[in-house]
């Protein structure tokens, strides 16, 4: 049993697991950025983004909003939540 600490204190114990997702390229390269920039790791960033959306709630600040403008800019990501049912893979 893994136990997630924050602000130096112990918090719900929870498991996980490794898991092999795939993800579109450039999308991936925002979420590394964002959690360097946030000083976690890509898995808190995505568990803490999947809680809020369960519970309908925005996982992110104006701030925090602001860099991953600016991220999603840098790695040239212009994809929006509408095209999340559109997007199809090329062929390589």
């Amino acid at each position: 049993m893994l136990y997630m600490y924050q602000y130096n204190k112990m918090t719900k114990p929870i498991e996980r697991v490794q898991t092999g997702i795939r993800v579109e390229k450039r999308i991936l390269k925002v979420l590394k950025g964002l959690a360097e920039h946030l000083d976690i790791t890509v898995g808190d960033l995505v568990e803490g983004m999947a809680l809020h959306c369960f519970e309908n709630k925005p996982p992110f600040s104006k701030r925090t909003l602001k860099k991953i403008d600016q991220l999603k800019s840098v790695y040239d990501l212009a994809l929006t939540a509408e095209d999340s049912h559109r997007m199809k893979e090329t062929d390589k």
